[in-house]
């Protein structure tokens, strides 16, 4: 990874979203909840829990394919089990349900944990299935190989 490469993804960089692994069959991170993430209410917006979800179903999925491959979400469907606040420090974790030559379907956890130092899950905040499609290529191949950079240098290491 060079100085030069975009953010592997600048949304969840631009709310603090932090990467801890990156691969093909698994994607993991954490957030620390801040306002700018937040409803009115001081509750995380249900919106954010929906890109994290979407952001690393689709890194994963775009890992998995290769590529020679472009990834298009097509489908996502979220629940809200429990709500963070400003402060609270969430894990999120993707992993493949089901992959193939057409379509990957991504289940992605989100729970709060007591901090950033601990992988210790605690209530669970929310879950989602998110479905992909494979396409063949129609993006630069730089794009996919930004990914592939991140993943080969931080498989398990941060970011």
């Amino acid at each position: 990874m060079t100085d030069e490469d975009p953010p592997l993804d600048a949304p969840l960089q631009a709310i603090g979203f932090r990467f801890d692994v990156v691969s093909g069959d698994y994607v993991a991170g954490l957030l620390t909840v801040s306002d700018i993430c937040c409803q009115p209410y001081g509750m995380l917006h249900g919106g954010v829990s929906a890109l994290i979800a979407e952001a690393l179903a689709s890194i994963g999925a775009q890992l998995a394919a290769g590529e020679d491959r472009r990834i298009v979400g097509v489908q996502l469907s979220i629940n809200h089990h429990r709500s963070a606040r400003t402060g609270d420090c969430l894990l999120a974790e993707a992993t493949p349900a089901q992959t193939g030559s057409l379509l990957q379907i991504w289940d992605v956890r989100m729970w709060k944990v007591d901090d950033e130092s601990t992988s210790a899950k605690g209530v669970l905040l929310a879950s989602s299935t998110v479905t992909i499609l494979e396409k063949t290529r129609e993006v630069p191949p730089e794009v996919a190989k930004i990914y592939l950079r991140h993943a080969t240098k931080n498989k398990i290491s941060k970011l």
